[in-house]
């Protein structure tokens, strides 16, 4: 039986630690901070809800919030190749931030994870 990335990092806190370290980097953006609300909390929240759920901890998101329906959620930004850059830049700060909790599997994992998820919500 495969061990789920969830379980491999130790559950919550680590999703918690990237989503924050994440944050820092959409907070030092001018073109990602305005896509956000002005209080980060519920946005950070969210973020590691879903990606506990997405790599095999409890579904606490969709009992919150329901399927991800990820494209719909994001449809009502203007999502440009540029904005797609800027997130994977600070996700990818974040993970580098972390990356000494990953192995090398896992972080490439995470980051091609990340890399498509991103540019999937291009919309414009």
């Amino acid at each position: 039986m495969t061990t789920s990335i969830y379980d491999q990092l130790g559950g919550p806190a680590f999703f918690e630690r990237l989503v924050d370290r994440f944050y820092e980097g959409v907070a030092n953006d001018e073109s990602l901070r305005a896509m956000y609300p002005d209080d980060l909390s519920e946005s950070k929240r969210h973020l590691t809800l879903f990606l506990v759920q997405y790599w095999g901890g409890p579904s606490w998101y969709q009992q919150e919030r329901g399927h991800p329906r990820l494209r719909l959620r994001h449809a009502r930004f203007a999502i440009t190749k540029q904005a797609r850059d800027a997130w994977m830049l600070a996700m990818g700060a974040a993970l580098e931030g972390v990356r000494g909790e990953l192995n090398d599997a896992q972080f490439e994992e995470l980051r091609a994870y990340f890399d498509m998820a991103a540019t999937q919500m291009r919309n414009v």
